[in-house]
């Protein structure tokens, strides 16, 4: 049940009459009474919107409107701006006493003052106990991303081990995403790089294979893997498939922190060789301890009496804040990660820590221990969230003395040196955008720049790329590709990819964000938004959607192109340099164009030129990285993939029946149709797919 804004929206029910004492007596207005509500009234209060919303009192008018109406149960609110976009999600075990504790209009923090300046509307979701409110809240904020709440910046899914259990021999494999696949999954990992270095080590050490379902299938005689034993060879029949099943079981026990008696089980087998003289199978078990020792050797400190935990510790330094999360599984540490999540200077480290939790476990389940450096807010209510979404209790826990206490202080020390390291860094980078500013003769230090490249090859298979840096350096999470889809344009013509590539950016960036009446008005034409947004001085920290420099990897024709794009589309306040490279593509001898100066160089040892240096290197990188995926996309794409209604498991099956493509083109309509799990229509389907011209 919700109650959204005036605007065309839906409302919840009203509660029943009679709750204003209970309301008073748990922090709403103290100093005022409302009548009760008719229980039949089902729309929400009407809502001036001529006021400008920069008042506390105006946004104060505006909760107190919805206040008057709200139940005293459980729930989700959140706050709207005149522009429809949301402000803060937040939670409430009595809605109403909550968003009465906003409309008091004093002894509010500059963020909430701000907060409920900005108010234009709000909207709420009953829920039915205050653990779903916490829950529902984690998940709008991961998904609405408002301003004013502690959002993560990474919330990437984290990569796990999965060994399947879906055919007669287990693969092992990296895995990321919802788990649809059979089998059992051990992480999560704090990265790639950690899955895949463990993953190497235990082919090595249990000879598990790592192709997929097809190649498997169709193998004839054993690969590379198997030459270099990195793999038994259960394709061939190079292993029994029990004896298989049996190292399959061994590295699942391993993962699963029997670690010392598998070891133990192979130094055995390996003494058992020796004493045979049967030297050359001791020396393949040797190098499989190897393989299971060197996992562990890398895993810096590991457990003794924490079987199962994730460790959160918080450090705060100049307004900024830092959380390093440990993972700790089957005794092992599995990685850390650092996150510097977006959070107001006045926010507590327990307000930070626990909102942090909150979001952080909303696409994936919590271990049952989780250890934090400071105490939680609510700890209960959100051990009792994290365990609704499990099958077990999960336990909140700020430790005190003991092992637990040494991993916290452990991840505390971590979270201290990457945020020095953030901080030194970032002051780092400011000087270099002040001194690109400089040198640009720019009118304002650059807080968004954006680097634009092509990469082709004779015009096939041509991309452009964007990448985007900031106060913060490369602002990965921005970097967008652009696939040249003009058939107008002359293959390999890079000025003619410039200008599309800019035009599509900017036109986007014009319908979703426009910053003058006449963007504005194109954007209202197409369907965007209505009204210019510039940034609201307050919030001028956020990282802003338009860039204060583009610069092009190119000359003079580069820059014209680019120019040109613009002009055509109405922008004309932003700053555009091409970086033209030296002779013999010499790096240190860029020569620059800017618009209205003559061409320039900067000294040879500047850090600047340095600076620009590196970000159109990252350009080039990604452009050509970017380019270099969709080719061999193409070369490796299946004809089969081309044919309607030929999914996975039909393609896996002609595969399998003939061996190649070039089989399945040679083959029979009669042959196709005998195909195990091919019906008439689909073996009618290919045949005419490979013999339309004959």
């Amino acid at each position: 049940m919700s109650r959204r804004v005036p605007s065309g929206r839906t409302t919840e029910d009203l509660p029943p009459e009679g709750f204003d004492d209970e309301a008073s007596e748990n922090g709403a207005f103290d100093d005022e009474r409302d009548e009760a509500v008719p229980a039949q009234a089902d729309e929400a209060p009407e809502i001036d919107f001529d006021f400008e919303p920069g008042a506390v009192e105006a946004g104060t008018e505006v909760i107190r409107r919805f206040w008057s109406t709200l139940p005293l149960g459980p729930g989700v609110y959140r706050m709207f701006d005149a522009k429809g976009d949301v402000l803060y999600v937040g939670k409430a075990k009595n809605l109403k006493a909550r968003v009465g504790s906003y409309a008091r209009g004093q002894a509010h923090s500059n963020r909430i003052a701000r907060m409920i300046s900005q108010t234009a509307a709000m909207e709420f979701v009953t829920t039915a106990t205050e653990t779903e409110a916490l829950l529902l809240e984690a998940n709008l904020i991961k998904q609405l991303k408002p301003r004013f709440n502690v959002l993560m910046r990474d919330d990437k899914s984290f990569p796990y081990i999965l060994v399947t259990a879906d055919g007669p021999a287990p693969q092992i494999v990296k895995h990321r995403g919802a788990r649809r696949r059979k089998g059992s999954y051990y992480g999560p990992f704090a990265s790639v790089w950690a899955v895949n270095r463990t993953v190497n080590a235990l082919q090595r050490a249990f000879l598990l294979r790592t192709c997929t379902d097809s190649y498997y299938e169709n193998r004839t005689r054993p690969c590379l893997l198997f030459q270099i034993k990195r793999c038994s060879g259960p394709c061939t029949g190079e292993i029994a498939l029990e004896d298989y099943a049996g190292m399959a079981d061994s590295a699942k026990n391993f993962l699963a922190g029997k670690s010392n008696a598998v070891k133990d089980r192979m130094r055995l087998e390996m003494q058992t060789a020796s004493d045979a003289m049967e030297f050359e199978r001791a020396a393949r078990f040797r190098d499989r301890i190897s393989a299971l020792s060197a996992i562990q050797g890398v895993q810096g400190v590991n457990t003794q009496g924490v079987e199962e935990a994730d460790v959160f510790a918080l450090d705060e330094q100049a307004g900024q804040f830092c959380i390093e999360v440990f993972f700790f599984r089957n005794f092992q540490n599995w990685g850390n990660r650092a996150y510097f999540p977006k959070a107001d200077r006045s926010m507590t480290p327990d307000e930070v820590l626990g909102s942090f939790i909150g979001q952080f476990y909303d696409a994936m389940p919590a271990p049952r221990l989780v250890l934090t450096s400071h105490a939680v807010e609510d700890v209960e209510l959100v051990a009792a969230a994290l365990s609704s979404q499990v099958a077990y209790r999960v336990e909140l826990h700020q430790p005190q003395r003991g092992e637990r206490k040494a991993l916290v202080e452990y991840a505390q020390r971590n979270a201290k040196e990457a945020l020095g390291r953030r901080l030194a860094d970032t002051a780092s980078q400011g000087k270099l955008l002040v001194a690109l500013g400089q040198a640009f003769t720019l009118d304002r230090t650059p807080r968004r720049i954006e680097v634009y490249d092509n990469s082709h090859i004779m015009g096939t298979n041509a991309v452009g790329g964007m990448v985007v840096a900031g106060p913060s350096g490369f602002m990965k999470t921005h970097y967008r590709t652009f696939n040249i889809k003009s058939e107008e344009l002359t293959p390999g013509d890079d000025y003619g990819m410039m200008r599309e590539v800019l035009q599509r950016r900017f036109k986007r960036l014009v319908k979703e964000a426009p910053r003058t009446p006449a963007q504005a008005a194109v954007a209202a034409s197409e369907g965007g938004a209505p009204e210019p947004a510039p940034e609201p001085p307050e919030e001028a920290d956020a990282f802003p959607a338009w860039p204060d420099l583009v610069l092009v990897d190119g000359g003079k024709g580069q820059l014209d192109a680019a120019r040109k794009a613009l002009e055509e589309i109405g922008v004309a306040d932003v700053a555009l340099v091409g970086i033209a490279k030296g002779r013999d593509r010499d790096a240190g001898r860029e020569t620059f164009f800017v618009p209205g100066r003559p061409p320039f160089k900067l000294p040879p040892r500047d850090p600047t030129l340095y600076f620009v240096q590196r970000l159109r290197d990252e350009a080039h990188r990604f452009a050509i990285g970017t380019h270099r995926a969709k080719r061999k996309r193409e070369l490796v794409r299946n004809p089969l993939d081309e044919i309607a209604g030929i999914g996975p498991s039909r393609k896996r099956a002609l595969l399998h029946q003939f061996g190649t493509v070039k089989a399945i083109e040679r083959a029979a309509y009669e042959d196709l149709a005998k195909t195990p799990g091919v019906n008439a229509a689909t073996a009618r389907a290919v045949y005419d797919f490979f013999h339309a011209g004959g």
